[in-house]
């Protein structure tokens, strides 16, 4: 199971989103522990970015933990890098 887990404070985390997606809105941007999954989806779907997109930008924005390896996944990324680099 993928998790991602946001800490610090989630206000200066959301301006950093706005500035990155200007159409985001506070309600977008939501965020309640358990739901994260929730959380990209809702941006994904404002945005049309790829799941990888938004959790690169999360990770980028605000003092994220890593979510879990994916098992599917072909390549090992380190999240948050462009895969390009590996």
């Amino acid at each position: 199971m993928n998790k991602l887990t946001i800490k610090g404070d989630w206000n200066i985390a959301k301006g950093k989103l706005k500035q990155r997606w200007a159409n985001l809105t506070d309600n977008d941007l939501t965020f309640a522990e358990g739901q994260e999954d929730e959380l990209i989806g809702r941006i994904q779907k404002r945005t049309g970015e790829t799941r990888e997109a938004v959790e690169r930008a999360l990770s980028e924005s605000c003092d994220c933990d890593r979510p879990a390896n994916r098992t599917n996944e072909k390549s090992s990324v380190r999240y948050g890098e462009p895969a390009s680099r590996y």
